[in-house]
């Protein structure tokens, strides 16, 4: 029996190397298509926080020009300044936050103090902004504006913008059917779109 069982054992066959190589080598494709998914699951992600944050940025300043002209509602636009700050892409932040901005801000604050007649109201806000990204400490500049803390300081601008804005409308409905009302409910709508996003973004 015991002769049996040896002759059985040799018989059975051995793996040689090539067959060995082409074992790792299909472990290898498996852990490259595993790593190219992941990857394009990655870059889409982060190409949808990217797109959003511009529309979010780009839908603060729509509502800031707007408030100037023709927005009428008791909303404090002024929020709209730390929304810009938090949510402005980093491009254009690091772009004013080097010499192109310390040159409008220094050219800002002149007009302000020499020329207050040439410095019309409807810029204060816009040079604030300026201002607070020039001088801004890197624990905002580099900290909070790209962490989940500065998110979710743009989500509580947007739900108490939305909120001040439907209550001063008159409810929910007059915020879509008075004058210039879709325009202003819309643009505050798509201030929720990035940080969301970017939450889901962080918890997934």
């Amino acid at each position: 029996m015991a002769h049996k069982d040896y002759l059985r054992m040799r018989t059975e066959r051995v793996p040689s190397s090539s067959d060995l190589v082409n074992s790792d080598l299909k472990d290898l494709a498996a852990a490259a298509k595993n790593l190219a998914n992941h990857s394009i699951k990655l870059a889409s992600l982060g190409f949808g926080t990217t797109f959003l944050e511009w529309l979010a940025c780009f839908a603060a300043i729509y509502l800031l020009v707007l408030d100037r002209t023709n927005w009428k509602t008791n909303i404090l636009t002024a929020l709209l300044i730390p929304y810009i700050y938090l949510s402005l892409p980093s491009i254009l932040f690091g772009l004013l936050n080097g010499q192109i901005g310390k040159w409008i801000a220094f050219i800002a604050v002149v007009l302000r103090l020499f020329f207050p007649q040439r410095f019309p109201d409807w810029l204060e806000l816009p040079g604030a902004l300026i201002l607070l990204i020039v001088v801004s400490p890197s624990l905002f500049s580099s900290t909070i504006r790209n962490d989940w803390i500065g998110v979710v300081i743009c989500l509580v601008i947007a739900c108490y913008l939305l909120q001040e804005h439907i209550r001063a409308s008159g409810g929910f409905r007059n915020a879509f059917t008075r004058a210039h009302g879709v325009s202003n409910t819309v643009g505050i709508v798509l201030l929720f779109v990035y940080p969301v996003w970017a939450l889901l973004v962080e918890i997934i």
